[in-house]
Formats: structure tokens, sequence, C-alpha cells
């Protein structure tokens, strides 16, 4: 059955124009040769277009926050629900990232979602890594929103990698007005400008918790739930709950992705059983989604770390972080 992208209702809701031109030397604007045809990228609302800007910002905004589960969606647990709706997001993201990138390859803020949404959705590594170098060789960032368990399970950050390194910031520093649904941020809508720009890789303005170079990371562990960047001189991170930690290591999730509940009849129950009598009983395994951490840190290291100094210990399946 035909589903109608939720990016095309955004787009459709803010934008009322015709598709731009190419670009003069006739690259795709959208492409990484595009953006170099049309000029250097930036972050500077004042040098993007509009509509494009609009895109990169507004139209995320409305995207993440669009309620797509409902009450009765709590009791699949399963979770194939949770699933689809966050893959209906992800999608609908990558869209507006590269109809953003059409209308001005210089908006760096959509060739940060590009990048990031494609290392996410998985699907096109050789493209992925193309978006991140022409990304980084502008001096652009890649951003996730993010978890760092050691310092509070119940707050979010956003994440920035570049070439020089890895920031943290508070999320409350982006959109210092949200609020709370049992106890963890609720994403706010399109006035939280910073956010939505933080969420592209431009950070101007904010300031970061925490900086770390790639030259002090020693090693990039991939769990099922997380990514471990461990580093040799200590950093101290507050969160917006004021929890404080001094860590030598990042154990972060770097929202995109979620795991799956698999339900297993547990060994001898039901043996016996008449066509009235049900006696069986299941076990559910929860699976994190490895492959995405495992996306991750190579993306990453394929671009900073050239040398192959950074240790990446081989990934281990099975229960646990």
């Amino acid at each position: 059955m035909f589903r109608l992208s939720p990016a095309l209702v955004v787009c459709t809701l803010l934008l009322s124009f015709q598709p731009t031109a190419q670009s003069p030397r006739g690259g795709d604007p959208g492409s990484a040769d595009g953006a170099s045809a049309q000029g250097s990228m930036t972050c500077d609302a004042a040098l993007i277009k509009r509509d494009s800007y609009r895109l990169s910002t507004d139209a995320q905004a409305l995207n993440v926050t669009r309620p797509r589960t409902n009450w009765w969606d709590g009791f699949d647990a399963s979770l194939r629900t949770h699933q689809d709706a966050l893959g209906d997001l992800n999608d609908a993201a990558l869209t507006i990232a590269e109809r953003a990138l059409d209308i001005d390859p210089r908006n760096q803020m959509a060739r940060s979602q590009l990048a990031r949404q494609l290392v996410i959705l998985g699907e096109d590594g050789a493209r992925a890594r193309a978006e991140i170098k022409t990304l980084f060789d502008a001096g652009g960032a890649l951003a996730w929103t993010a978890t760092l368990y050691d310092v509070d399970a119940r707050s979010f950050f956003v994440m920035t990698f570049d070439r020089a390194g890895i920031k943290v910031y508070r999320f409350g520093e982006a959109a210092p007005n949200f609020t709370k649904h049992r106890g963890v941020p609720e994403f706010p809508g399109p006035e939280a400008t910073a956010l939505w720009r933080a969420w592209g890789g431009c950070v101007d303005g904010l300031r970061a918790e925490a900086f770390v170079p790639w030259n002090d990371v020693r090693e990039m562990a991939a769990g099922n739930y997380v990514i471990w960047f461990r580093f040799n001189t200590p950093v101290t991170v507050t969160a917006d709950s004021r929890k404080k930690k001094t860590l030598k290591e990042f154990k972060v999730a770097l929202h995109g992705a979620m795991g799956t509940v698999e339900y297993r009849q547990t060994s001898g129950s039901g043996d016996g059983d008449r066509w009235y009598d049900d006696t069986r009983t299941f076990t559910g395994i929860g699976k994190g989604p490895a492959s995405y951490q495992d996306r991750v840190r190579m993306a990453l290291v394929a671009e900073v770390d050239p040398n192959h100094r950074i240790v990446l210990p081989k990934q281990k399946r099975g229960a646990g972080w």
C-alpha cells in the first residue's frame, strides 16, 4: 500500500516554489560536486536561501515532533510499531535534507543532516562517506542528540563530530525552554531554532560542556546499544539535571536507531497441552541496534583517523550494552 511520506506533507505545507535549476557547471546541486560548484557551505541564515533554511530548521522540527504512535501502541511488546515510526522519521529527515540541498547546496545544516541520516539508515555506505568527507572538508560537523549514560540516563545532550574532535553540549543550552514527559526531555518545535540548527551541526553561540580532540581518543568500541569513546585526558560534563561527572570515556547512545524484542517459547512449556488448555510461556530477548553502532564508528574513523591509530575492538554480539 502506498504511504504518503511525512516529508512530502511538511514540504508541501512550507514551500510553494518550483524546483531550482541545475548548477552552472552541470552538477546536481544536492551532490558533493554541486556544493563546490555553488560555493562554500555556510551556517549563516542570511546567506542560505530562505526555503532551504526553513527546511533544515522548521521542517525538520515538524518532522521529528510529528506524532506517529498512540496510547495503544505502548502495548506492542514487539516494538514493531515504534520501529516503524522511527523508520518513518528517519526516511523523512533524509528526504527533507535532500530537498534543502537541491534548493541551496551551500546549506551546511542540510549537508550535515543528509550525511547523518545516510549513516543511520545504512543504505548507501559510499554515498555516506562521500557526504561526510565533503562536510568535514568544508569545516562542518556531524551532529546527533544523545544520551550519556555515565552522566544522566534521563538527560539529553547534543554531540558534534568534526575533523578536530568531539564536542558535547547540554540539550538545554540549545533549547532552554524544553519540557519533559515522564522525566525525559521532549523535543520542542520550530521555535527552538538553536536546537534545530545544532541538529544540523551549526552550534555557533552555544557553550560546549566538553571537547575531546581526536588525537586524545585511544579507542572506539561498539556495543549493542551504545558506543564507547575512550580518551586519555579527563573531561567534566554537567547535565541539565545538574548531575556532573568527570569522565575518561563517553558511554553514549546516539539517537537514531532502536532495538527489537524477539519472543521465544520457553523450553518444555506447553508440552501435553490439550486444545482447550494452553500453558506455553515465552521469554523476550532484547536485541540492540548493534550494526548501527558499528556503522557510526567506522564512518567517523574513516575521516578522522587515516593512520589507524584509534583501537577498534571487535564487536561482541549478545546481551548487555
